[in-house]
């Protein structure tokens, strides 16, 4: 039996053992005194690597799951509703904050939360979850990203996420921030991006597939109309459905009938929704956006340690809003929708501008002949 087939016996015993059924209080698991620093750290299989640095010491993760969990669409995996994202202001993509950014990835892992997300284009992120993650690889959920449209591109990303990351395989690789019709015509061209996804699929590399977006809803949902991805990560947040192309009505019904797994970006809108007059705080902004239909999971950067164990608790003690809360934060998001869905301004802005472009030469090629 080779390597290869002795890694995917082992993945196939692992991928449901990761995460626990059991529910506790958050308050319960942030003061939990049985979460201890071992002085001893596990090796991984890439520490030659020279984009790798060493691994951190291993936590001891004995404590149940304190939030609550769902299935990802059809990957069936269960997992905790929130997961850390790895962008943004966030020590885990700033060069300059290596160890905040350890000790936040160490603190992700005690809380609870088993989905970590980077991407190839998060400054050091990958890095940093290589340093702390592979001592517990069969115990998350792990995703990164590619901006490479094409197969060469891809490839070659796909290899230093593995690389960097400290693993040999993804739990889900997402094509990044497809934002206009072109990057689906190269993405599923000739040599297209999703051949390797394929074959990165088809060798154990990869587990499940994804594409991802914040600027045009119609795009992320043509893409999953065209290709059946696993998984799709898009803004859903407040003030979404005041957007004149908002992403909850236009992606959540199809990605619900297709059980594509769902996950939820931009929720606090890099804390814009909690500007004065606004929302409350984390429990009115992840609350509205863990209760929209289709969504099965939420990825929030934190800034600081506090941050994010504010934000776990706040998922742990997640209810359901019923349709009166949820009109009531719609009313006090539609004042300032603009504000907070301001990642979609840019790909519009640049598609009209193409437009205007296009008529300004059509004008001055008429000019031109009208002269000649």
């Amino acid at each position: 039996m080779n390597e290869r087939s002795v890694i995917k016996i082992h993945r196939r015993k692992t991928r449901r053992q990761f995460l626990t059924t059991s529910v506790t209080t958050a308050l319960g698991l942030i003061g939990c005194s049985t979460i201890q620093q071992e002085p001893t750290s596990t090796p991984s299989n890439n520490s030659t690597s020279p984009d790798v640095p060493d691994a951190s010491p291993q936590l001891s993760l004995t404590t149940l799951a304190v939030m609550p969990q769902r299935e990802l669409g059809r990957t069936q995996v269960e997992l905790p509703i929130l997961g850390l994202g790895g962008a943004g202001r966030t020590p885990l993509s700033n060069p300059n904050q290596e160890q905040a950014a350890i000790e936040q990835i160490q603190r992700a892992l005690t809380l609870g939360i088993r989905y970590f997300d980077t991407a190839a284009s998060y400054g050091p992120s990958e890095q940093y979850l290589g340093k702390v993650l592979p001592p517990y690889r069969s115990e998350i959920f792990l995703a990164s990203k590619t901006a490479a449209r094409n197969y060469d591109g891809a490839w070659r990303e796909l290899e230093r996420s593995l690389r960097r990351l400290n693993t040999d395989y993804l739990d889900l690789w997402q094509f990044h921030h497809v934002s206009f019709e072109s990057d689906l015509d190269t993405l599923f061209g000739k040599n297209g991006a999703i051949k390797a996804l394929e074959a990165a699929k088809a060798q154990g590399l990869v587990r499940f597939s994804g594409i991802t977006g914040h600027h045009e809803p119609q795009i992320i949902a043509t893409g999953l109309q065209r290709y059946p991805f696993d998984h799709t990560l898009i803004p859903v947040n407040a003030a979404d459905i005041h957007h004149p192309r908002p992403f909850i009505p236009n992606v959540l019904p199809l990605a619900q009938a297709q059980n594509i797994g769902v996950t939820a970006m931009k929720v606090p809108a890099y804390g814009r929704l909690f500007k004065p007059g606004v929302l409350d705080g984390m429990h009115q902004a992840l609350g509205y956006t863990l209760s929209q239909p289709g969504v099965h999971c939420a990825i929030i950067a934190a800034e600081t340690i506090t941050q994010l164990e504010e934000n776990v608790r706040v998922a742990a003690e997640f209810q359901i809003l019923d349709e009166s809360d949820l009109a009531n934060i719609e009313q006090l998001t539609a004042a300032v929708w603009q504000d907070n869905t301001f990642f979609q301004v840019h790909a519009r802005k640049n598609v009209l501008s193409c437009q205007t472009a296009a008529v300004c030469c059509s004008i001055l090629a008429k000019s031109l002949l009208s002269n000649i």
